[in-house]
């Protein structure tokens, strides 16, 4: 398995310096990473450095909240993709999950997937499955399906539990190999990151893609 073609070498740290951006782009074209994905702020850094690198460069949108307004949210992917970014992880409104406010999820999703495609970018929407009842992850696995994000990810990293086997088992469940997963939060080893592929994640999002990758 090349599973370093399958991870997308993360740095979202709150206090990353551009030495941190320049060593983690430098390890990402080393080892064949998928992408990079750092903060917003490092996109034009990234993206000129990978100029001619197949890796691409992804961030982050409505991160690590969710939160923020769906305007917010697609006039940060605009920025992104105009700096440079290839790929943008946005975070669902738990808020509005959590108040089953469901046309609202809907729409916020709808929105920045459509930012994202009109620019043919690729998106992943971040559910949180830390933070979710399974009727919860269920009902966005269906809105996901009718609008078409090009992933469905576990979780941000920072909030509530990681990504797990069950988890992913039960997301490819409901997808049913119709859109791809990618699991975050909390993988640090080979072992961890294999386990997460066999139950059906096609990309992985780890700090530490290196370990992985080296033992």
């Amino acid at each position: 398995m090349n599973i370093a073609s399958l991870i997308d070498h993360t740095l979202l740290r709150p206090d990353c310096n551009l030495q941190d951006v320049k060593k983690l782009c430098a390890e990402a074209q080393q080892y064949g990473f998928a992408a990079v994905c750092i903060p917003p702020f490092f996109v034009p850094d990234a993206a000129q450095l990978l100029s001619s690198s197949p890796v691409k460069v992804a961030t982050v949108a409505g991160f690590p909240m969710g939160y923020s307004t769906t305007g917010a949210k697609v006039e940060e992917i605009k920025r992104a993709i105009d700096d440079g970014a290839d790929e943008i992880d946005v975070v669902i409104n738990l808020c509005a999950v959590k108040n089953n406010n469901w046309k609202y999820v809907r729409d916020d999703i709808d929105r920045v997937a459509t930012a994202a495609r009109l620019k043919s970018k690729l998106l992943k929407i971040i559910l949180e499955t830390g933070l979710l009842t399974e009727l919860e992850i269920t009902k966005l696995c269906e809105i996901c399906l009718e609008v078409g994000p090009d992933f469905v990810k576990t979780s941000t990293g920072i909030h509530g539990e990681g990504a797990t086997v069950q988890t992913v088992r039960l997301l490819n469940s409901l997808l049913k190999d119709k859109m791809k997963i990618k699991a975050s939060g909390g993988i640090r080893t080979r072992e961890d990151a294999e386990r997460l592929i066999e139950a059906g994640a096609k990309r992985i999002g780890s700090s530490a893609s290196v370990m992985i990758v080296t033992g």
